[in-house]
């Protein structure tokens, strides 16, 4: 490689090391699991136990009693994952009580219309109750395909906990 060139690809490092983001980029980076940060998981057990801190001598805050409740993985240990839940609170779980499975669940106040197809001229196929889970198959297009007790259909991917991509939750400081 040539004196130029060398220069040339230096200056290109630069640039882009110090060039800052576009707004709306995604913020996510690789942690020690390998995996993006922020991530959607889910919860494996039906009771799981919430912390202040990364590991079984912290602080129990609360235990989490929804098998398959949508996350948000926010930072993590090698054994523990920070979660946001869909109430918006922060916690410590150990990786062993979480799944890659993507479930998302409505949180809107009425019943979430279960469309036939993604985009709003579908008819409705069935309705998702407020606070319930569903399994979430695909979100493209700004559309989620949820499946809900059988009945497959599409929602908008902002009107549910689960379906959103990038950071939802913010990691404090």
């Amino acid at each position: 490689m040539t004196a130029n060139r060398k220069l040339f690809a230096a200056a290109l490092l630069l640039v882009a090391l110090f060039t800052p983001a576009a707004p709306g980029a995604q913020d996510s980076r690789v942690g020690p699991s390998g995996l993006p940060v922020p991530r959607w998981v889910s919860l494996k057990f039906d009771k799981v136990n919430a912390r202040a801190g990364p590991g079984d001598d912290h602080r129990l805050l609360w235990v989490y009693r929804v098998r398959s409740l949508p996350v948000q993985v926010i930072q993590e240990t090698v054994d523990w994952r920070r979660v946001c839940d869909p109430d918006g609170g922060l916690a410590w779980v150990h990786k062993r009580t979480t799944n890659g499975e993507r479930t998302a669940m409505n949180l809107q106040p009425q019943p979430l219309p279960l469309a036939s197809g993604p985009s709003t001229g579908a008819g409705v196929r069935a309705f998702w109750t407020p606070r319930s889970l569903g399994e979430l198959k695909q979100c493209r297009n700004g559309w989620c395909q949820i499946e809900v007790e059988g009945q497959e259909g599409w929602v908008r991917q902002g009107s549910v906990w689960g379906g959103k991509q990038g950071a939802v939750c913010r990691r404090p400081g």
